[in-house]
């Protein structure tokens, strides 16, 4: 079974930073496009930041020059840190992987999610 499990979330002060990992475990062949997801109370879950497997990277404007996202592909995982935290962001944050594996269903698979909670 492919399984995703993010650590790192919490209660911060604004202007503060977390580190966010996600590890994936599983017979999985290749891991592709990997990325941070975030929802927020009322709102619909939105792309944080996307890596692909070589290290290209993309970001939503919100989070551009204070989150930087990062992956160990020996290792399996991704990374999310976030710098100068602002209460907006403030959510629930998902780990997603796009993974090619000759047991399990290929697509993409989600973690469970982390809370993230900015305090002014």
């Amino acid at each position: 079974q492919v399984r995703l499990v993010e650590s790192g979330g919490g209660l911060v002060q604004a202007g503060g930073s977390l580190r966010l990992s996600c590890t994936v475990s599983g017979s999985i062949s290749v891991i592709n496009d990997m990325a941070w997801y975030r929802q927020a109370p009322g709102k619909q879950r939105e792309l944080v930041a996307g890596i692909t497997r070589s290290g290209t990277t993309n970001y939503v404007d919100s989070v551009k020059g204070r989150f930087i996202i990062s992956r160990d592909n020996a290792n399996k995982m991704v990374y999310l840190q976030m710098n100068s935290l602002q209460t907006e962001d403030t959510a629930v944050y998902y780990c997603s992987a796009d993974v090619r594996s000759s047991y399990y269903r290929n697509g993409n698979y989600w973690g469970q999610g982390t809370q993230v909670t900015v305090s002014s």
